[in-house]
């Protein structure tokens, strides 16, 4: 825990990124939409009043820095706490230093969380008396959506403001500004010939883009420092990619993964596959998806894709990483490319949805088993039809519960081969099974 009010220093000794965080709006580089000129969070700042709010955005956008510029544009004692060491005690401390610290109408201290998402229920709980009174204005930070990781009451006592990953233009201009203003690089004669590596390995992140700057010119040994994109990549041993795992990330290219595959475009969904394999992916993950989507996307429409996509998996588990990539990359490709149909997935989901709503309806007695004497003189299996003893091994029976008799779950798609199941189906139960959207 520290209080401090935020002071411009130069420690030589300082990363980079540290050494040129802004110390003013005007020196803030990007998320124009929430700090650029009659944007929202500009206004209540030039205000001199500012409300409890969160940031969320990926890491290295500015988040942290942004904090430090409201309590420094404010001069308000700002308090941080560490979500990863901090517990309830810790913020029932800080609260009552505030409480103590506030003079007769000033603007209440700012207390700084970052990592908000990882406070415990209990810890977040015991924000919320000094939130709403005032006590402290509580600015967080976060990498995670909010909606999952932040209770409720104390989201509702907050404005919530997205962050994005800075563009190019931007991480251009951080570019400039460090071999121009930075206290050690601007008395080195340094050259940016080409900056597109750089801005590819940041992957929108300003500390890593200048954490990768600073790497490239230590590393140099000659005067003036001409970087290139070839210098960039042979001082990198390894893609910086900008994967969490466990991060928004992760669902987000995996949402995108999916969904291209849905979408009938192999050539995107091997682009976030990838990804996802550059960025540390566990391979069983990725197989899994592709099988819940040759079920749930492919499904009737082509049965063999459920198959292969199994056999992807199995393949995966067998022979790792990296070869592991070709039969998931087979499996990719052809789910990608085969005819769509949902009716199983909507079908299942109809079926959940009647019998959360009508309970638990009697199974008829004529396709109930009789295994003893008893069950058989209560009527048990009386009346069954063996359709093995008809011609087409069909007839006609009630199978449905009889409150839901005529209830229709699946609705056949069309496809080639759906088209036949639908045909067999009109052929053994006639208007029963007619759709009147698919015969048009």
């Amino acid at each position: 825990m520290s209080r401090r009010f935020f002071v411009p220093l130069h420690n030589m000794s300082e990363p980079l990124a540290e050494r040129l965080r802004p110390r003013t709006l005007d020196d803030y580089v990007g998320q124009e939409h929430l700090v650029g000129q009659g944007a929202v969070l500009r206004k209540m700042i030039d205000s001199g009043h500012i409300s409890s709010f969160i940031l969320w955005g990926p890491p290295g956008v500015g988040k942290t820095t942004l904090a430090q510029i409201v309590a420094n544009t404010l001069k308000v004692p700002f308090y941080t706490l560490s979500a990863v060491t901090s517990g309830v005690k810790d913020v029932r401390e800080v609260i009552e230093k505030a409480k103590g610290g506030r003079f007769f109408n000033s603007e209440s201290p700012i207390l700084f969380i970052d990592e908000i998402h990882r406070f415990s229920k209990s810890q977040q709980d015991s924000l919320l008396g000094a939130v709403e009174k005032g006590v402290v204005t509580l600015i967080g930070a976060t990498t995670e959506n909010p909606s999952f990781e932040v209770i409720r009451p104390l989201l509702s006592r907050c404005q919530l403001y997205v962050l994005k990953s800075l563009g190019v233009s931007d991480l251009q201009k951080l570019l400039q500004r460090a071999i121009t203003k930075d206290v050690e690089l601007r008395e080195k004669h340094i050259e940016l010939q080409e900056t597109a590596a750089m801005v590819r390995y940041s992957g929108g992140d300003a500390r890593k883009l200048l954490n990768i700057l600073d790497l490239v010119v230590e590393a140099a040994d000659s005067d003036p420092i001409v970087i290139t994109d070839k210098m960039v990549e042979e001082r990198l041993q390894q893609n910086p990619l900008a994967y969490d795992k466990q991060g928004e990330m992760h669902y987000d290219i995996i949402s995108a993964f999916i969904k291209s595959i849905r979408g009938s475009d192999p050539d995107a969904a091997l682009y976030w596959m990838a990804r996802m394999i550059e960025g540390g992916e566990d391979p069983q993950f990725i197989a899994r998806r592709v099988v819940i989507s040759a079920a749930e996307d492919i499904g009737l429409a082509n049965p063999n894709a459920l198959l292969l996509a199994n056999a992807a998996f199995d393949a995966v588990m067998k022979i790792g990483w990296p070869e592991g990539r070709i039969p998931l990359a087979e499996a990719v490709v052809y789910l990608a490319t085969s005819p769509k149909s949902n009716s199983a997935y909507k079908a299942i989901g109809e079926a959940l949805s009647e019998v959360r709503k009508s309970g638990n309806q009697p199974v008829p007695l004529p396709i109930r088993n009789a295994p003893t004497e008893l069950m058989a003189n209560l009527g048990y299996h009386d009346g069954y039809k063996y359709p093995h003893d008809y011609p087409g091994n069909f007839t006609e029976q009630q199978y449905l519960p009889d409150e839901l008799q005529g209830c229709r779950f699946w609705h056949a798609q069309h496809s080639q081969a759906e088209d036949k199941l639908y045909q067999r189906m009109v052929n053994c139960w006639g208007d029963r099974y007619k759709d009147k959207d698919y015969e048009k």
